[in-house]
């Protein structure tokens, strides 16, 4: 059952507010196009159905936009300047917040000037939505880019309810407890009467620090602050495993999936990474395991091939151009160590990859690694493993993984431990062959059971819809 069809008040609008538009800007063709991916088709009919409104930015600094109707949703675009840009975007919330709530695995940099910009731009979205929501409405607010948005809100204008979603982890409160404006933050977020979270850990973390630090009292499910009540949810997103499963099954994507295993050489294995080029993501560990397999069994030489794709990622950041040249420095003397000729055991993709090639990937890997060092969900292994219609495959996944909580069935690892992750790719690469194996009927079965539509519901049926 899809949630669109749950929807039953027609005069309570949903407005959601979330860092970009659902559509995207050609400006060749001066037109907008949809943008892909599930959270944008989960909850395009909602909106649709409701009448409501998406409040975000187009991606264009300095361009300004006045509202209006898209695929009938109204589109209400955010004004940001090229210094916002900056301080905002590529400061606040991606030197501040982005290492701090992954586990300070780089160091967070805190600096007055980029919190500045982070709190009036979340003022503007904040105003932007006053104007879009009636007092009926729902408003519901979309990650860590936005956590003062929701009590902002609050202060401008009485609405139904106001939900915000946290797609990334929020981290234990030892960690968050160095942000020096923690305190501004918990009070933004606690401005919602429904915050969700991906897993129970992050839930449970935020608990803590909303306690510890801002004197909110109650459990991890319930907090009770400035006479209010706030409920905290567990609602792990999911994908449209429709799209991925149909694709999987074509016979265009079975001829791709097979001239893939051709161009590698036809190995007896291939197995395959798919990340954003993020320090985040863990693609030198999962290199540096392979290498280790190798040392320890130089019978797979030539027999197991990894491909690697590593999608662009803020590629105007030095400190991600630096990142790319050390992986790519690293594979290059992995491929030097282990290659025969015309057979290198890692073959690297520094691309965007659209969905059709990224399914005839999933198809063609035997081994799907997912070993990020801290990740809010990780849709990647739910990717894979809806597109194994044959419940051939194994998935290794990072115990650091949100994923980790619902996909109890995948080689759960420790992507720290080189040794014990390279014990882990021998046993599922022996496994991966065999058809209608358990442990990824079961996982189909999970990834199946909670997919976007579910989340949706979930979410929404929170807030009173």
């Amino acid at each position: 059952m899809r949630y669109v069809d749950l929807v039953t008040n027609e005069e309570r609008r949903v407005v959601v507010v979330a860092n970009r538009l659902p559509i995207a800007y050609d400006g060749e063709t001066d037109e907008w196009r949809t943008s892909p991916g599930g959270l944008v088709s989960a909850l395009t009919p909602i909106l649709q159905r409701t009448r409501g409104s998406w409040v975000g930015w187009s991606g264009i600094p300095d361009r300004v936009f006045e509202p209006f109707p898209h695929s009938g949703i109204n589109q209400v675009p955010v004004t940001l300047s090229q210094d916002d840009y900056e301080e905002f975007y590529v400061g606040f919330c991606n030197g501040t917040l982005w290492p701090l709530y992954h586990d300070s695995v780089r160091a967070p940099q805190f600096h007055r000037h980029w919190w500045r910009p982070y709190r009036a731009v979340n003022q503007r979205f904040a105003e932007m939505t006053a104007e879009a929501v009636r007092s009926d409405d729902v408003a519901w607010v979309q990650d860590y880019q936005l956590q003062l948005v929701p009590q902002m809100i609050r202060d401008l204008k009485p609405v139904h309810r106001i939900g915000f979603y946290l797609h990334i982890p929020f981290p234990p409160v030892e960690l968050f407890a160095k942000l020096p404006w923690r305190r501004p933050v918990l009070e933004g977020l606690l401005g919602a009467d429904v915050l969700a979270f991906q897993s129970r850990s992050s839930r449970t973390n935020f608990a803590v620090a909303a306690r510890r630090l801002v004197g909110a009292s109650g459990s991890s499910t319930r907090l009770e602050w400035n006479d209010r009540t706030i409920t905290l949810q567990v609602a792990p997103i999911g994908i449209d495993t429709t799209v991925f499963d149909e694709l999987s099954m074509s016979e265009e994507t079975a001829v791709a999936a097979k001239e893939i295993r051709s161009h590698l050489g036809d190995p007896e294995v291939v197995i395959l990474g798919v990340d954003r080029l993020d320090y985040t993501k863990g693609i030198d560990l999962r290199m540096r395991a392979l290498q280790t397999l190798l040392e320890h069994r130089p019978d797979l030489i030539g027999k197991v091939m990894f491909v690697q794709i590593a999608v662009p990622s803020r590629e105007d950041v030095e400190e991600y151009q630096q990142i790319r040249a050390d992986i790519e420095g690293l594979v290059g003397r992995i491929n030097g160590d282990f290659a025969e000729v015309g057979r290198p055991p890692i073959h690297y993709l520094y691309r965007s990859v659209p969905i059709e090639e990224l399914v005839a990937y999933y198809r063609a890997a035997d081994v799907m690694f997912v070993t990020p060092l801290r990740d809010g969900m990780n849709l990647v292994a739910k990717e894979y493993v809806a597109t194994r219609f044959d419940s051939t495959g194994a998935l290794i996944l990072s115990e650091f993984a949100g994923a980790a909580e619902q996909l109890k069935q995948a080689y759960i690892v420790n992507p720290y431990d080189l040794e014990a992750l390279a014990r882990t790719l021998a046993d599922a690469i022996e496994t991966a062959s065999v058809r209608g194996n358990k442990r990824m009927r079961a996982l189909r079965r999970s990834v199946g059971a909670h997919d976007v539509f579910w989340w949706a519901e979930r979410c929404l049926g929170a807030l009173g819809l």
